[in-house]
């Protein structure tokens, strides 16, 4: 289960971070998610796997997820202990494939441009509310309607459907 209240440090990118990025596509001869973790964000940041702290947060311009349809980069992001993923825009693909595994992300134009790297923000996932703890100043994405909600609680669709099925039984 994935809480609705999330907090943690930022990592800032720019537009168009795109999946190749994100994982490198030298690293998909694997789908251990713990493998692709190891070398999440490698190019664009060296230092990111080894700075990061279980639950920041990336914070990143548009078009995050850019690129091909590989559902191995939501995972590499979430892998690595990254609780959330806040984007003034996401690729359609990767919006869908970061829901699909149960990794939380929000759209939210004002909050990418005011929050720089290191605040320490918290993302009320079930009012779609962001707050820079660091500032004080809090935003408004559109929260999640409740399927997609329970789909990301759940941490993913496969588990979301294991739920539902083991409730009928």
């Amino acid at each position: 289960m994935i809480p609705l209240i999330l907090r943690g440090k930022v990592f800032k990118y720019g537009k168009n971070v795109d999946t190749d990025v994100i994982i490198p596509a030298r690293y998909l001869n694997t789908t251990d998610p713990q493998e692709l973790a190891r070398h999440c964000l490698e190019d664009l940041n060296g230092d990111f796997v080894r700075r990061m702290q279980p639950g920041d947060i990336i914070v990143a311009e548009e078009n995050f997820g850019c690129g091909s349809s590989r559902e191995h980069a939501p995972l590499a992001i979430k892998a690595c202990g990254v609780s959330c993923v806040i984007a003034k825009s996401f690729a359609p693909i990767f919006f869908r494939n970061a829901i699909n595994i149960g990794l939380p992300i929000l759209e939210s134009p004002e909050a990418v441009d005011s929050i720089q790297a290191g605040d320490e923000v918290e993302v009320d996932l079930e009012k779609g509310a962001i707050t820079d703890l660091t500032t004080g100043i809090s935003f408004q994405a559109i929260p999640y309607p409740q399927f997609m909600r329970r789909i990301v609680e759940a941490g993913g669709y496969v588990n979301f459907v294991k739920e539902n099925l083991s409730r009928r039984r």
